[in-house]
């Protein structure tokens, strides 16, 4: 019997961690990129991601988060990358607010160690942030911060040595369904394979088959701040955080570059993009501003002007969960798309059911509520 064909459309992380996971099932597999791997386009980029498991998004991805921190350490075994250092997290905010309330229900559902700092222990023990007096800090220890380039490109040099075939700078110019499969082409190339694994990011509405789901293009910025105490804001020092306050919700990163630390605000809204292609290179100015004053309100050991600006697009569902299962109206096809934010960290575990699926295999974990038929809304 020969091995099934498999291609995966797009190698973000998502689409990596899938071909990594296909080719190590013994899977004949293909996957194609109009850019290169690690590109800062899309959301698998700009240097630090958030690794946590006490989960406000539903205490149902649990699971999934400590399968996908098993996954993590074996890439990084299989291929001599470093690629997340567990250095803790914290949430932030008043004790009442919706976010701190749903970790600490995360934790107790599923009895995960945690720690749970009133707001003078939350100033003397990581005084990097300026607390206010009803505001308290939950600590997760397993969480940290992940490298996403060269997580891509491990799992893209994990799934090479177990054979697959990595395409970059092969834009897919159209999908089409054959009587055995799906034809893929590029160019003046076709691939004629048995499966295929959508898997384009943002990009997801510029291929036909995935032109009417549900994902909408947003624009995330990243602001990197210079620090005046360099040592205290490294991961030994400082976990990852998010931030959920009156004036300024963020998400915030220790030092991993020797410059500063990073945040994501939350508070601002992340802006509709009609086309990742139209995705501008650096931020408005008033945004800025905003990130800036927000550093400066709340992060008391930074220079509050940012040093450095990213940019990515990142597709979102209605209701901000992924579409992740087999493709709506189509024979032999899985969509993996609109992570919405929140994917990365997952996407070992999420790569490892897309190729079940793709297999036709049974699903090792309960996802049933990222059907992509559901309605999103």
């Amino acid at each position: 019997m020969t091995s099934p064909r498999v291609a995966v459309v797009g190698t973000g992380v998502i689409g990596a961690m899938t071909a990594w996971r296909l080719a190590r099932r013994g899977a004949d597999v293909i996957a194609l990129d109009t850019l290169s791997p690690g590109h800062d386009r899309g959301a698998s980029a700009g240097e630090s991601r958030i690794f946590r498991t006490l989960y406000k998004e539903g205490s149902g991805y649990v699971p999934l988060l400590q399968r996908s921190g098993a996954l993590w350490r074996e890439l990084e075994l299989s291929t001599g990358t470093r690629l997340l250092t567990m250095c803790g997290g914290l949430t932030i905010g008043p004790r009442e607010h919706a976010d701190v309330r749903a970790v600490r229900r995360c934790a107790e559902e599923h009895d995960l160690d945690h720690e749970v700092l009133d707001t003078a222990a939350a100033r003397q023990r990581f005084a990097q942030h300026r607390i206010d007096d009803d505001e308290i800090m939950v600590f997760d220890p397993a969480a940290g911060v992940l490298r996403p380039e060269p997580a891509v490109q491990a799992a893209l040099h994990a799934a090479g040595l177990a054979g697959a075939s990595i395409l970059p700078y092969h834009r897919v110019d159209e999908v089409a369904e054959t009587a055995r499969g799906w034809r893929i082409t590029s160019g003046a190339t076709h691939f004629d394979v048995d499966h295929v694994v959508f898997a384009p990011g943002p990009w997801a509405r510029q291929l036909d088959p995935l032109s009417t789901l549900p994902v909408e293009i947003r624009l995330i910025t990243a602001y990197w701040f210079a620090t005046r105490d360099t040592a205290a804001h490294r991961p030994d020092r400082l976990p990852i955080a998010i931030r959920r306050h009156r004036e300024a919700g963020f998400s915030c990163f220790p030092v991993l570059d020797g410059v500063g630390i990073k945040i994501i605000p939350h508070h601002l809204g992340w802006p509709i993009l009609h086309d990742p292609a139209a995705l501008p290179r650096s931020a408005e100015p008033e945004y800025a501003r905003a990130a800036s004053e927000a550093a400066r309100r709340l992060l008391p050991g930074v220079v509050p002007h940012p040093v450095r600006i990213g940019t990515y697009a990142e597709g979102f569902t209605p209701d901000e969960h992924a579409l992740l299962g087999p493709l709506p109206g189509h024979r032999n096809a899985t969509v993996m798309t609109g992570f919405s934010g929140h994917g990365f960290k997952l996407a070992p575990v999420f790569g490892e059911l897309g190729a079940e699926l793709a297999l036709g295999e049974p699903a090792s974990h309960d996802i049933t509520a990222l059907d992509p038929g559901r309605r999103a809304d």
